[in-house]
């Protein structure tokens, strides 16, 4: 509508008020690629394997990612509406190995609901209760929601129930936080996997303090590496040997190289870009260029500079909102690589499109 105090000439549109903005629709994000860490093949070689729910490489046989949706025909089965809702072709399931006893006893179903078979049922639930088992229960609900909730592979799932389990057998923690052991769990798992968290990340999911989870993580190392020794010693004073998925390996500090892969992913950069920057991070660690820099920090400055140096920078700000790192400590760890530029950068880098004259000066 024309106000009072304007004026329309002949023929002239009155523009249209503007209406409210409507939210973007989802979109797929298309930068994220799955690619074989080992073979590095671009196209990858991955084949879907429906019967265990696994993307595998076919060119080396690597697992890549877990809990794939089967979109094929089902076969169904009307067994139960023949037998009056008895199938024998179904069993019960299989042994849990993360629970304690056999698990294997007979258990007293509702039947057809009448008083006699409810009481049947709640007497053989107390006489079997287990409050140890439904702790460990508990735990391992919440460990695998918290690694679902971040996307983590399934193998850390497993693994961080695992390390739990041992714990609570050797009961070593007792009066110690539950949330405090899971995430210690999840931390130390992640890194025997191959897909470290940082401590700042650690605490995003589990809302343990970091000082808790540091102390934490400390004192499951030692416990862990003193039960695996005294495994060790048992074994060859007994004359026998300790099988590779018995042992624990202590684990090392995070590698900046690991962590360049998730954070290229985050700002969309292509597969190209990500194998540079991580080989920068590899070669930066063997020449020593940031020593004693945190492997957060290390792995931003390497970013910043592969990204520029293959025409798809990404400014300090906006690495930092995905290394989680303010950018003022992404520069001055720039410097130190960029003082070292001539020795890090790969000539076979210049050849993949690469041009030192994008590097931004350090200031």
């Amino acid at each position: 509508m024309a106000t009072a105090s304007s004026v329309l000439s002949p023929g002239a549109v009155v523009d249209p008020e503007p209406g409210p903005m409507k939210e973007p629709e989802w979109q797929e994000n298309l930068n994220i690629h799955l690619i074989c860490p080992d073979c590095k093949e671009d196209p990858p070689n991955l084949a879907d394997e429906h019967a265990s729910g696994d993307t595998v490489c076919d060119s080396c046989g690597l697992v890549l990612s877990g809990r794939v949706v089967d979109t094929r025909s089902e076969w169904r089965t009307f067994s139960n509406d023949d037998q009056g809702n008895d199938d024998p072709s179904r069993v019960g399931d299989a042994a849990n190995p993360l629970l304690n006893g056999s698990q294997l006893q007979t258990s007293i179903s509702f039947g057809d609901g009448s008083a006699r078979a409810k009481e049947l049922h709640r007497a053989q639930n107390k006489a079997t209760h287990d409050k140890s088992t439904k702790t460990l229960l508990a735990a391992y609900k919440q460990i695998g929601a918290l690694c679902d909730g971040y996307s983590m592979p399934h193998t850390v799932a497993d693994t961080a129930k695992h390390l739990y389990k041992l714990t609570d057998d050797a009961k070593a923690f007792k009066g110690k936080s539950t949330d405090a052991l899971i995430a210690g769990c999840i931390f130390i798992a992640c890194r025997q996997n191959g897909v470290p968290r940082t401590f700042r990340e650690v605490f995003e999911l589990t809302k343990v303090s970091k000082k808790e989870i540091g102390k934490t993580f400390k004192a499951l190392e030692k416990f862990f590496a003193a039960q695996n020794k005294e495994k060790r010693g048992t074994a060859v004073s007994a004359g026998g040997m300790v099988l590779s998925n018995d042992s624990y390996t202590t684990t090392t500090s995070t590698n900046p190289g690991e962590l360049c892969i998730r954070f290229c992913s985050i700002l969309g950069l292509d597969q190209r870009c990500t194998m540079i920057s991580q080989d920068l991070a590899n070669q930066m660690a063997t020449a020593g260029a940031l020593a004693g820099r945190s492997p957060l920090s290390a792995a931003a400055a390497c970013i910043y500079m592969a990204s520029s140096l293959m025409g798809q920078p990404r400014t300090p700000k906006q690495i930092s909102e995905a290394a989680k790192v303010s950018d003022s400590t992404i520069r001055n760890a720039y410097k130190y690589l960029y003082q070292e530029k001539e020795k890090l950068i790969n000539p076979e880098w210049l050849t993949k499109g690469g041009d030192m004259s994008r590097l931004p000066v350090a200031s």
